[in-house]
């Protein structure tokens, strides 16, 4: 798998959950948190054009070439599938999900 820039696409489940994080970290911890938290999501997604390859296999989601990887944010995964011309940003979920709920993600049509 080489480097280099990849475009980044967004899944609709990816934006579903982003704002059920925000509404839930709004909730619990305040806007100036919440919002603090919900620039840090989409600056670590929009890095993944070039530094898509930094960030770990998800362990679940195991495969030969390593295409399914996740961001960890906290408590948080951000889950996201490697192709050849592009990097498609799957699923937002807090760690304590199921890892069978999880592997729904390879279902995921970007």
């Amino acid at each position: 798998m080489e480097s280099g820039k990849k475009e980044v696409l967004k899944s609709k489940f990816y934006y579903s959950d982003i704002q059920d994080i925000y509404e839930y970290g709004e909730a619990t911890f305040g806007t100036r948190l919440a919002d603090s938290f919900f620039d840090t999501i989409l600056f670590e997604v929009e890095k993944l054009e070039t530094e898509y390859l930094l960030h770990p296999e998800y362990r679940h989601l195991e495969t030969k070439t390593k295409i399914y990887r996740n961001i960890i944010l906290g408590s948080y995964l951000i889950i996201y599938r490697i192709r050849a011309h592009k990097i498609e940003v799957l699923r937002a979920f807090h760690g304590s999900r199921s890892p069978k709920t999880i592997k729904t993600v390879r279902k995921v049509k970007v």
